[in-house]
């Protein structure tokens, strides 16, 4: 087994080479620190949009390294943090609309992979979530109840047999299923948009670590890029830089994938639309079936290292691996015995309101996107789309403006300019961080013996530490 080496997904392509580094001083009209789904999202965008702008962008090791090379691989239509925050502030109208708007996204991503020919593995199939006992039922119902009351949501109630039908879980107790939600490759959709947006001129320098962001300026030890605007796409390597350590806690998710299973074990599992696979659980598991046929499984391991450290190429705990292996196992025995043939982790960004936001201060010139704790990989399209339209609004001295793909323009949308407060400092963060996922794994493992409440105190608690509802 592979342990590490940033991820499956760019062992199976093949872990690139950096390119060549910042060569010094540059000037340019956006630079954008950070090569991973937000940055080269905005370089698209803009550069579709604006083709004589100069854009840089900086990246520490090589483009797709961080969590858009890492992640599960689920193209979904989720609102980090959930809409209820935003009908509370904005109301339900402009909720609906932002919800309209990530269902776009996920359609809009994979038609820019088409178009540009990046194959990706997208399958489209939905996303489907599992209850797998009594407190976890109650959850689910509760969860389509509050879903159907909108138009945008699109989801279903199935019944244990019919769950059961689409993807064997052992002891599922019923599923919900929605459309909005495609399968995707993490490092093949990050090495084509790194691809493609060179070719369209934007330069991508590699192995350069910036160090801290100013206005106007990111600083290197390879020089200082100069820019009219200066776009923060950092993600969980945000708390690295100078000035910024309290902003976004970055959180581990570990993942396992298994050797490629024998069509007599598909065959008892189901899973033929090859839809993402989440469960009910405090403390959830995510999955999908890969092109090859393996199962890749992920769940938080160790959520957090004490001082916001980050681990560089993806070593996951043993006791993580067995975890995961046992989630699979208990999921579909027919695993049982079946090798890992990888494992790796990497770090999402949390926002201490866990709501992930996107904005642009005109005066400055400081952009940023991000804290999508774990639901960047259709928010990050967004994100680059609506920074597209900030930065171009900036430059044209008007106040901005544009399609949001649903009828709303992205300025509109209530996560832009969204601010939160820091982090607590050390060592109140660990200690609620590994409190919280302690809470969780101990609620788990009591409705899994038998607890029939809904929710444990233990968890209400942990919700409410977290700032988030589960």
């Amino acid at each position: 087994m592979i342990n590490g080496e940033i991820s499956f997904w760019w062992n199976q392509l093949g872990r690139p080479t950096p390119g060549p580094p910042l060569p010094g001083a540059l000037r340019a009209d956006v630079c954008i620190v950070g090569a991973g789904y937000t940055g080269l999202w905005t370089a698209y965008y803009l550069k579709k949009a604006a083709p004589g702008l100069r854009i840089v962008i900086l990246e520490q090791r090589f483009a797709g390294y961080g969590a858009s090379g890492r992640n599960g691989g689920w193209l979904t239509n989720s609102i980090t943090g959930g809409r209820e925050q935003y009908v509370a502030t904005h109301g339900r109208d402009s909720a609906a609309r932002f919800q309209a708007a990530m269902n776009y996204t996920v359609d809009e991503v994979i038609r820019v992979a088409a178009a540009e020919g990046i194959d990706a593995d997208i399958v489209k199939g939905g996303e489907f979530t599992v209850a797998c006992d009594v407190p976890q039922q109650r959850r689910l119902e509760a969860s389509v109840r509050a879903e159907q009351q909108w138009a945008e949501t699109d989801v279903e109630l199935l019944t244990a047999a019919e769950a059961s039908a689409r993807v064997n879980v052992v002891g599922a107790t019923g599923a919900m299923w929605h459309p909005h939600c495609a399968r995707i490759h993490p490092a093949k959709l990050a090495a084509g948009l790194a691809r493609v947006v060179e070719a369209l001129g934007v330069e991508i320098y590699e192995d350069t670590t910036v160090t801290e962001i100013t206005p106007h300026r990111a600083v290197t030890a390879r020089g200082v890029v100069a820019a009219d605007v200066v776009v923060r796409a950092t993600e969980g390597f945000t708390a690295g830089l100078r000035g910024l350590h309290r902003a976004w806690l970055p959180m581990n998710s570990s993942l396992i994938a298994t050797a490629p299973l024998a069509p007599a074990v598909w065959e008892s599992i189901g899973w033929d639309a090859c839809e993402t696979l989440g469960d009910m659980a405090h403390a959830y598991m995510y999955a999908q079936r890969t092109a090859d046929d393996r199962i890749a499984i992920g769940g938080r391991g160790v959520p957090y290292r004490f001082g916001s450290r980050t681990d560089s190429d993806g070593h996951t705990p043993a006791g993580t691996i067995d975890a995961l292996r046992g989630i699979l196992n208990g999921f579909f025995p027919a695993t049982t015995g079946v090798s890992i043939d990888h494992a790796w982790s990497g770090v999402l960004g949390v926002p201490r309101d866990w709501a992930a936001t996107v904005g642009l201060d005109p005066a400055t010139g400081l952009a940023w996107a991000g804290g999508y704790v774990g639901t960047g990989v259709a928010t990050t399209n967004l994100a680059g789309r609506t920074l597209t339209e900030l930065i171009l609004a900036r430059a044209a001295g008007n106040a901005p403006g544009g399609a949001a793909g649903a009828g709303a323009a992205l300025s509109e949308l209530p996560w832009v300019n969204h601010r939160v407060r820091n982090w607590e400092p050390e060592p109140l963060r660990w200690l609620a961080v590994t409190g919280l996922y302690r809470a969780y794994g101990i609620a788990d493992r009591a409705e899994h013996g038998g607890r029939r409440t809904t929710t444990s105190p233990l968890a209400t608690l942990a919700d409410r530490v977290s700032g988030r509802g589960h």
